[in-house]
C-alpha cells in the first residue's frame, strides 16, 4: 500500500501529513508508553519540538526578555542526550516578543531538514504604528550552520497581534499563516492571512485573506499550528476548523468548540500527527479537550476532556504513539504574567484514561509545553 498526503490546515497551518505510517519494531500493541519530562534548555521558554523522520529532534526556544528577546534552535542526533550549541534565530538582536504565550515564535521542518521559523518582532522606529508588530521568518542557510537574515511576510495586512503558525511540506511549500486587521476595525472584521512559497522559504506571495470575513479571529489568541479562534459579535471564542486540500487555494470552516466570552481568553491551541492519528487539542472555558481528525473526510472525533474538574487548565499540548497511546499535558494555573504547574494524562486508543494524572511545578511566566513522540514509541514533554 503506497503512500497518500492530504494538506489541510486546523485554522491557521497546513502540513502533509502522511496517511501511511512507517511501524515501529520497538513498540507492541498493549504495551505502555514512558513520559520523560525535560526542562527547557538555557532556562528558555516556550519550546517547540518536532521529531524529524530521521530521528533528528529540532528545537526552537525563546529567552530573554519577553517584550523584546531572542529565539535559539537547537538539536540533537537520534538518541542523542545533549543538543548541539544553540543557533540564533532572529538576525535582529533582542527584538523578538513572546509576552503574553501566545505570540511565542513557532517551527517547521521541510525537505531535506530544512527549518522554518516565524515570530513576532518589533518594528520600533518604523514610522507605522498600524505594523509596529511584524510577522518575521527565517530559513536555516543551506549549510544548516546559521538562520539567513530575517524578512517580515506582513507586506499588505496591518494590526498583528497575537496567533502565529508555519508548516512546511516536503514539496519545498512553505505556508506562513497568521491573523491580522480586516477591511473595518473590531475582532469581528479581523481575518487569517496566507502567505506562501513554493520554493523552500527564499520568495512568498504576498499574504492573502483565506478565512471569511464574517468569521473574525480573537485577536489576542495563537494559532498553534492550525487553530485559531474565531471572534463573531465580539463574543463567540469559537474553536473552528479552517481546511483545505488544494494546497491553500480554498478553504472551507468547521466549527469545533463553541465559547461565549466578552473577553480575551489569551488561548492556544495544537496539532500533531502520530501513530495513523492526527490529532487536535484546544482549550474552552477553563478545560482542555482533544479529538482526533479524519485525514480523509476531515471531519473530527467526538471532544474528550482532561479528567477531572477545573477552570484554569490552558495551553495543550498531544499527539499518539504508534501503540495507540495518547498524552494530552497542559498547563494549570497559568495567568497574565504567572506561572504554574504542568499536567499530563496518558490516554488508550478508545479515548479512555489510562492510569493516573500526573503534575510537576515549575512552568514558567509564559511557559508552555510541547510534546514529540520517539520511533520506541516514548514521549517527551519539554516545559
Amino acid at each position: 500500500m503506497g503512500r497518500r498526503t492530504i494538506t489541510i490546515a486546523f485554522c491557521l497551518t497546513f502540513v502533509t501529513i502522511p496517511v501511511l505510517c512507517v511501524h515501529s519494531k520497538h513498540v507492541r500493541a498493549g504495551e505502555t508508553s514512558q513520559v520523560t519530562l525535560l526542562r527547557t534548555p538555557h532556562e528558555g521558554i516556550q519550546p517547540q519540538t518536532v521529531l524529524d523522520r530521521d530521528g533528528v529532534l529540532h528545537m526552537i526556544y525563546f529567552n530573554g526578555d519577553a517584550s523584546g528577546g531572542d529565539i535559539e534552535y537547537v538539536s540533537r542526533k537520534p538518541n542523542g542526550k545533549d543538543f548541539w550549541e544553540p543557533i540564533r534565530v532572529n538576525s535582529q538582536p533582542g527584538r523578538a516578543i513572546a509576552i503574553g504565550t501566545v505570540r511565542g515564535p513557532q517551527l517547521a521542518v521541510g525537505r531535506n531538514g530544512r527549518v522554518y521559523v516565524i515570530w513576532f518582532g518589533s518594528q520600533a522606529g518604523s514610522g507605522d504604528p498600524s505594523n509596529s508588530m511584524a510577522v518575521f521568518f527565517s530559513r536555516l542557510n543551506d549549510s544548516h550552520a546559521a538562520f539567513e537574515p530575517q524578512r517580515n511576510l506582513m507586506q499588505y495586512a496591518t494590526g498583528g497581534d497575537g496567533g502565529i503558525s508555519i508548516a512546511a511540506d516536503a514539496r519545498g511549500d512553505v505556508y506562513a499563516v497568521w491573523h491580522a486587521a480586516g477591511a473595518e476595525p473590531g475582532e469581528s472584521h479581523r481575518r487569517v492571512y496566507l502567505a506562501r512559497s513554493t520554493d523552500e522559504g527564499k520568495t512568498f506571495a504576498r499574504e492573502m485573506p483565506i478565512s471569511p470575513a464574517s468569521l473574525g479571529a480573537c485577536g489576542c489568541c495563537g494559532m498553534r499550528a492550525f487553530a485559531y479562534r474565531a471572534a463573531t459579535e465580539s463574543v463567540h471564542r469559537d474553536m473552528t476548523l479552517l481546511a483545505s486540500t488544494d494546497q491553500g487555494q480554498t478553504f472551507r470552516t468547521t466549527r469545533v468548540g463553541p465559547w461565549e466570552l466578552n473577553a480575551c481568553p489569551m488561548s492556544t491551541a495544537y496539532l500533531s500527527e502520530g501513530g495513523h492519528r492526527l490529532l487536535a487539542a484546544w482549550e474552552t472555558a477553563g478545560q482542555v479537550y482533544f479529538s482526533s481528525i479524519d485525514p480523509i473526510s476531515l471531519r473530527l472525533s467526538a471532544a474528550t476532556p482532561a479528567p477531572g474538574e477545573s477552570n484554569k487548565r490552558k495551553h495543550p499540548a498531544v499527539t499518539a504513539s504508534v501503540n495507540g497511546q495518547v498524552l494530552l499535558a497542559w498547563t494549570e494555573g497559568t495567568g497574565w504574567s504567572k506561572g504554574g504547574s504542568l499536567a499530563w494524562q496518558l490516554f488508550d486508543g478508545t479515548g479512555k484514561a489510562a492510569g493516573g494524572q500526573h503534575s510537576a511545578s515549575g512552568v514558567p511566566v509564559w511557559g508552555l509545553p510541547s510534546i514529540f513522540v520517539d520511533h520506541q514509541g516514548n514521549f517527551t514533554i519539554f516545559y
